[in-house]
């Protein structure tokens, strides 16, 4: 010992029990660690007993060398742990020998451990009453982590973020059992931004006077989305800007083609139903109004005969089943359909004649870049341009429509603007902050958070008088029931399985504020209008699907209203390494701060020989020899040769007619994979319920 005793740095010593811990350091390395025991002489505290630690093993040596160690010491310190009176008496022993010793903070695991690692209160982390160095914390951290599942990427590195932010281990590990703690909750705030647009007056749109004089009893002025979508040619009669004579696009009557991109309710949806309902009211063709889901075009119909049934006969298309369209409340010669995507596309599939078509309008149009449905959407475009086109050519006096397509989330508007061929209509306001919150609980633990989260917001009251209320999402209808059960005041689950009567029974408390919360679906999130001040994630799947980052911040928008609350909150609950399906390869806690720190996608479609052999099916029964033009014009890129190989080979087209098979397929948008499992047990005679279970089967394993 006698070399490394020249060159000590630093005597640390830590008191264990009756004796110390004693460590030696040079150039922030250990040397070796000791314990030391002292006894009481006459001379007062000497030291007794030192022995050198090796592992578990201690080897005696010399009381002496510890005090010709501490001489030769650059500087001795005692940890702020050791007990005053072990502190006292290790001073009076060293003081014996004309030695001085500093108390400094350390960390009580490092020290524990024979390490020397002084902190001060600015680099370190409270533990309990104790404060440790961040790695100690971190492991800490980590291991509590292990109890409650995995937590890991990008969740594990936030919650050491909000650790050292706060240097509280406590208030970090009591986050994780649940509790509420907003300044460890908050994520960040979407600041209230107000774009500078003059708004139009509605006494000077000149538009039919069914339409005006209700407009003008309802607003004084537009919202500024509507002003900018007015300004820019909604209600302009003329051709296209931008004819496109190869594709055998018509001039036509009525406004500029526009896509219209603004946070939600900020009134974009009135630009669609403005241009639509005057264009039908002044003899230019029947306005369609498309939506992705039955849900969505159920409330939407409900909407139009309440606003404008007294000037229009509306009708509803939604096609609920693939199987079996019996079209019972379809009228194909009303004035306005409002369907979904697939009910509309069954309508031209079956060469069902709808009129003379005035407006369409595309809601969620971001629909696009969605695996399952955007090839759908895609293609319904190319199919009903092409179907009013033909129209515009046979009669002299239609004039072919105009197209609005509506968004609140586009990574990529400019290029998916041109795309379509339209104006961009783009309004970032948001008219209020909206306050995004993070905390984390298990599937149980998530229902006891959104109580007290509910309970809290509805017992606040906005500058505008009203009571916060709150919309819950999760990933299943059988959940939406068991979280407003288990909620202490009123609530209700809201969802596509309830009837009529009880959506809007729903409805009318919410905004009557009877109920403090509604608990839905995630499939509904695009077309949930109820005024909450709070949005709170139960689940960021929609079923066994993660949410997109444009479904997020379609969701996470529906959280205050300007006219009744002075912010909106957002709680996105995450379950650590949870997942909803095997299928899945990322965890909640993962997808969170993707979604949380994610940009917007591009929207574009893609198409896979699947996607691809569907479309151009389609497009030969509604074009036949068009077809490669209506593929052409479609915005993802299909390759049109190979599919037309594909269905030549599966016998779904005969030239550019569609087989009698070819026609099953694509009337009930069957993929080729099921088509041919349908296809094989008709043959076996299997009974109908096991068709259904072998076609869930393959779209399992795919």
């Amino acid at each position: 010992m006698s070399k490394q005793v020249q060159d000590v740095e630093t005597l640390f010593c830590h008191g264990l029990g009756d004796d110390f811990l004693v460590v030696v350091t040079r150039d922030g390395k250990r040397l070796f660690r000791a314990k030391l025991g002292l006894s009481e002489t006459n001379a007062g505290p000497r030291p007794a007993k030192f022995r050198l630690k090796s592992g578990s093993s201690e080897e005696p040596r010399q009381p002496d060398e510890f005090v010709e160690l501490a001489r030769r010491a650059e500087r001795i310190r005692i940890s702020e742990q050791t007990s005053r009176q072990a502190r006292d008496e290790l001073r009076e022993m060293l003081e014996g020998y004309n030695l001085e010793a500093k108390v400094v903070r350390t960390c009580r695991y490092c020290a524990s451990s024979g390490r020397y690692s002084p902190i001060t209160t600015d680099t370190a982390v409270k533990d309990g009453q104790d404060w440790i160095c961040t790695d100690c914390a971190s492991r800490e951290l980590e291991r509590e982590l292990s109890y409650v599942g995995g937590v890991k990427g990008a969740a594990m590195d936030r919650l050491e973020e909000l650790m050292l932010e706060v240097q509280d281990l406590e208030r970090i590990v009591n986050l994780l059992k649940g509790r509420l703690d907003p300044d460890l909750t908050k994520f960040d705030t979407i600041s209230a931004t107000t774009d500078e647009v003059d708004p139009v007056r509605t006494d000077s749109l000149n538009l039919h006077p069914g339409l005006q004089n209700l407009l003008e009893d309802r607003f004084e002025t537009l919202l500024p989305v509507q002003s900018l979508s007015v300004e820019h040619g909604l209600f302009d009669s003329g051709e296209r800007s931008s004819p496109d004579h190869a594709s055998g696009q018509s001039p036509r009557a009525g406004g500029a083609d526009q896509l219209v991109v603004s946070a939600t309710a900020t009134g974009k949806t009135l630009v669609g139903e403005l241009a639509g309902i005057n264009n039908v009211l002044n003899g230019k063709g029947k306005l369609l109004f498309l939506v992705p889901l039955v849900a969505l075009a159920n409330q939407k119909y409900e909407d139009f005969q309440d606003e404008y049934g007294h000037l229009v006969d509306v009708t509803l298309r939604v096609g609920a089943s693939r199987i079996n369209d019996d079209g019972n409340r379809f009228d194909p010669g009303a004035d306005v359909i409002v369907g979904t995507y697939e009910g509309i596309d069954h309508a031209l599939r079956t060469g069902k004649e709808m009129g003379d078509i005035g407006t369409v309008v595309i809601d969620e149009v971001h629909t696009l870049k969605e695996e399952e449905r955007g090839h759908r959407l895609d293609g319904l475009i190319s199919r009903l341009k092409y179907t009013c086109e033909q129209r515009a050519k046979s009669r002299e006096e239609y004039q072919g429509a105009q197209w609005i397509y509506l968004s609140a989330t586009v990574g990529n508007p400019q290029q998916l603007t041109e795309a379509l061929e339209a104006t961009l209509i783009e309004f970032e306001e948001r008219p209020i902050p909206i306050e995004r919150h993070v905390t984390f609980a298990d599937g149980q633990e998530k229902v006891r958070v959104e109580n007290k989260l509910v309970k809290r917001e509805f017992d606040t009251e906005s500058s505008k008088g009203y009571r916060g209320q709150t919309i819950i999402f999760t990933n299943s209808r059988r959940r939406c029931h068991e979280i407003s059960r288990k909620l202490e005041y009123s609530a209700a689950p809201y969802h596509a399985g309830l009837d009529y009567r009880r959506r809007k029974t729903v409805e009318r408390k919410f905004a009557d504020q009877e109920l403090s919360a509604v608990v839905t679906t995630a499939a509904l999130a695009a077309g949930v209008d109820f005024p909450a001040s709070q949005v709170i994630f139960d689940s960021l799947a929609m079923g066994i699907e993660w949410l997109s980052v444009q479904e997020f911040h379609q969701m996470l928008g529906r959280a205050g209203r300007p006219d009744y609350h002075d912010e909106g909150k957002v709680y996105v609950l995450v379950e650590p390494d949870c997942s909803y399906h095997n299928s899945m390869e990322m965890t909640e806690d993962e997808v969170a701060f993707k979604l949380l720190k994610g940009d917007m996608e591009s929207v574009m479609t893609h198409y896979d020989e699947g996607a691809a052999v569907e479309e151009t099916l389609a497009n030969v029964t509604v074009g036949g020899k068009a077809a490669k033009r209506l593929n052409d014009r479609m915005l993802g890129e299909v390759p049109t040769k190979h599919a037309i190989g594909k269905l030549l080979q599966y016998d779904f087209i005969d030239g550019f007619e569609p087989t009698p098979l070819g026609r099953v397929v694509t009337e009930h948008f069957l993929e080729p994979g099921e088509s041919f499992a349908l296809l094989d047990g008709i043959r076996k005679d299997a009974h109908p319920y096991e068709l259904v279970a072998d076609i869930e089967m393959r779209d399992e394993q795919m």
